[in-house]
């Protein structure tokens, strides 16, 4: 091969996509934090067999593309791992107390709350529908990607001041992902339907 084919014709070598292979390290490594909290223990055959799950789903059910590109953030993925831990801890007290509550008090009420995301990519959604999944308390239960919504079942959330503090979660949540993986936010559309919650 000539150097002008390896090198692309202007001289120099082409840089590998580092870029790239990284957007496709997360999902294998989310993959992999979920396969080990699901075992419920720690160890490097679990992280292992979470990586090997994790390549192996993505080999059968790969990820539509998403835009955006360049390094993952350090900074901004620290703070949103620290976070997310935080919102673990806090999530599970809460359910416990919750919990608690209902054995002499009323029944623990619940509601299914709509939240439109401000980002158009497909990506990202699915990154905060795993975060919320994994957080005790709540969990998605469908997600239209056409209409950037997602509708989660939230436990405790019976007064309007419950789902707001959700929605704002949800909202820093994804604003978080976005600033660590560096995806654009699509500007706000306005929707002509209305979402609304239906308390349980």
């Amino acid at each position: 091969m000539s150097r002008q084919g390896r090198d692309g014709g202007g001289g120099r070598r082409t840089p590998p996509d580092t870029g790239g292979l990284l957007r496709r390290a997360v999902p294998v490594f989310w993959l992999m934090i979920v396969w080990v909290l699901l075992w419920g223990t720690f160890s490097w055959a679990n992280v292992l067999g979470g990586l090997a799950v994790g390549l192996l789903v993505l080999l059968l059910f790969p990820l539509p593309a998403a835009p955006g590109g360049g390094w993952i953030r350090p900074g901004a993925a620290l703070g949103a791992a620290a976070r997310f831990v935080g919102d673990l801890v806090v999530s599970s007290l809460q359910v416990a107390w919750q919990s608690l509550q209902a054995v002499t008090g009323p029944p623990i009420r619940s509601s299914v709350i709509a939240v439109r995301l401000e980002s158009s990519s497909e990506f990202v959604m699915a990154m905060v529908t795993e975060v919320l999944t994994l957080v005790p308390g709540s969990v998605v239960i469908e997600a239209r990607p056409e209409e950037r919504t997602i509708y989660a079942h939230v436990l405790g959330a019976g007064d309007a001041r419950a789902v707001a503090d959700f929605r704002e979660q949800v909202a820093r949540l994804e604003g978080d992902i976005v600033a660590a993986l560096g995806r654009p936010a699509a500007p706000t559309v306005p929707v002509d339907h209305d979402v609304a919650e239906e308390s349980r």
